[in-house]
C-alpha cells in the first residue's frame, strides 16, 4: 500500500496549477441542484507552511468594557488575546453600531458577537437577543458557547431547532428568555403559531448568512426583519455577500460598521491535493486505505446523498473503522451524539453531507475528504474549513474520477 505525505509520490494524487475558472450558478434553494463543474485545479493548492507572524490585536479582553463576572468566565475558557474579527468587531458593537462582519469560517466570530451582548444583556435583563443560523448544529453550537460565556449571570436562552419535539421549545419561551437561538424553519413555525414575538427583540443577529441565503431562506428571513422593531442592534455576519443577501442589507442594517477580515477564499495553511479515482469499483477500498495511513486521526469525509453517505459509514464500521454520521435522515439526537463522540476523539471518521460543512468549530480534524465532489465551489470552501482551523494546518483531500 502506498502512503500519503506532503511529498507523496502517489499515483492517485496530483498537484496541478492553473488559473481561475468561470463558473455556472444555479438555483441553490432546490435541494437536488445541478453541480457546478469546478475545475480541478481549484482543489490544489500547496499550504504556506512557513510561519507567520501571529495577528496582533489592538485590545486584550480585559481592555473591553464588560462585568468582572463575564470577564472571569472569558479567563475560565482559556480566551487568551482576540482574533481579528474579536478585535475590530467587539467596540463596535459595545458602541452599539450595526455591524457586517465578513470573516472566513474557523475565525472566531461566535465570541465576537456573544460577548457584547452577554454583556449588554446582564446589565438589563429586559434586553432580547434573536440569533439566526442556517443549521441545528451551528445553533447548538452557538448555545453552547453561549452557556461558558454567560455562567452566573442569571441569562436563559433557548434553542428553537427542527428534528425535536416542539412542545418542549414553545413550555421553554414561556419563560422568556434572553435569547432565542434558531434555524430558520423552527423559528416561522413557532411566529405562525403565536409562541414567538419577534416585536420583543432588540437585539438581532444574522449568522452565516450567505449559507442561508444559499439553501433557499432567503423569504423566511426578510419575513423575520418584518417583524423586527425599528429600533433595534443588527449583526450580520458572513463569509461573503452574494447579490440575494445584499437586498437583505438594505432593510436589516442602518448606517453599519463593516468589519472584514477575510484574507482569500480557501486558507493558506490547508494543503489542498486531489486523489485520483482510477478504478470506481474500488472507490471505498482507495479511501480505506488513505484512512489506515499513519495521520489521518480526525477525519470529516463529505458526500452528496443521505443515502450514500450512510452506506458508506457502514461500509467502513464493517471493515473495522470507529466511524459515525450525520446526515438529514438522522434525528437530532443522533447528530448530535455523533458529534460529541468525533469531538471528544471516541470516533475516528465522521462523514457527512454539507449539512455540516458550515460553522461547526471542531478542534484538531487533521483531514478533509470530500468523497463526492461538493455541488459548488463555494461548499468545497465551507468544506474544507473543517480543517486548519485558526491558523493550524490542515489537509484537504477531493476524490476525482
Amino acid at each position: 500500500m502506498q502512503r500519503y505525505s506532503q511529498q507523496s509520490h502517489n499515483p492517485y494524487i496530483r498537484n496541478r496549477f492553473s488559473g481561475n475558472t468561470n463558473r455556472k450558478f444555479f438555483n441553490r434553494g432546490k435541494r437536488n441542484r445541478l453541480a457546478e463543474k469546478i475545475e480541478e485545479s481549484r482543489f490544489v493548492n500547496n499550504a504556506s507552511f512557513v510561519p507567520t507572524l501571529p495577528y496582533k490585536p489592538s485590545h486584550s479582553f480585559s481592555d473591553f468594557p464588560f462585568s468582572e463576572k463575564l470577564q472571569a468566565n472569558i479567563t475560565y475558557c482559556k480566551y487568551i488575546q482576540p482574533t481579528a474579527i474579536q478585535d475590530e468587531a467587539i467596540p463596535h458593537i459595545v458602541a452599539g453600531r450595526d455591524l457586517i462582519g465578513i470573516a472566513n469560517t474557523g475565525t472566531g466570530k461566535t465570541a465576537a458577537f456573544l460577548l457584547p451582548l452577554i454583556n449588554k444583556v446582564s446589565k438589563n435583563l429586559t434586553k432580547k437577543v434573536l440569533i439566526v443560523t442556517p443549521t441545528r448544529e451551528l445553533a447548538l453550537q452557538i448555545k453552547t458557547e453561549l452557556q461558558k460565556f454567560a455562567y452566573g449571570l442569571g441569562i436563559y436562552a433557548v434553542l428553537c431547532i427542527g428534528g425535536v419535539g416542539l412542545g418542549a421549545q414553545k413550555n421553554e419561551l414561556r419563560r422568556n428568555p434572553h435569547f432565542v437561538i434558531g434555524t430558520p424553519g423552527r423559528l416561522k413555525d413557532l411566529i405562525r403559531e403565536k409562541h414567538l414575538d419577534l416585536s420583543r427583540f432588540n437585539n438581532v443577529v444574522l449568522d452565516e448568512v450567505d449559507r442561508m441565503v444559499d439553501i433557499g431562506f432567503v423569504h423566511d428571513i426578510k419575513y423575520f426583519i418584518s417583524l423586527l422593531p425599528q429600533n433595534r442592534q443588527s449583526l450580520f455576519f458572513s463569509a461573503t455577500i452574494p447579490s440575494s443577501a445584499k437586498e437583505i442589507l438594505g432593510s436589516f442594517v442602518k448606517d453599519p460598521v463593516t468589519v472584514s477580515v477575510k484574507t482569500q477564499e480557501t486558507p493558506s495553511n490547508i494543503n489542498q491535493s486531489i486523489i485520483r479515482v482510477k478504478d470506481k469499483g474500488r472507490k471505498v477500498e482507495q479511501l480505506q486505505e488513505l484512512l489506515r495511513q499513519k495521520g489521518f486521526d480526525k477525519v470529516i469525509v463529505f458526500g452528496r446523498t443521505k443515502w450514500g453517505i450512510q452506506k458508506l459509514t457502514m461500509r467502513l464500521i464493517g471493515s473495522g473503522f470507529k466511524a459515525a454520521a450525520i446526515h438529514g435522515n438522522k434525528s437530532q439526537n443522533q447528530r448530535q451524539r455523533a458529534l460529541e463522540e468525533f469531538k471528544k476523539n471516541k470516533i475516528q471518521i465522521l462523514l457527512a453531507t454539507d449539512v455540516a460543512s458550515r460553522g461547526l468549530d471542531i478542534q484538531d480534524v487533521t483531514h478533509v475528504i470530500n468523497y463526492d465532489q461538493p455541488a459548488s465551489y463555494d461548499d468545497y470552501v465551507h468544506r474544507i474549513g473543517r480543517t486548519g482551523r485558526i491558523d493550524k494546518k490542515g489537509i484537504a483531500l477531493t476524490f476525482v474520477e
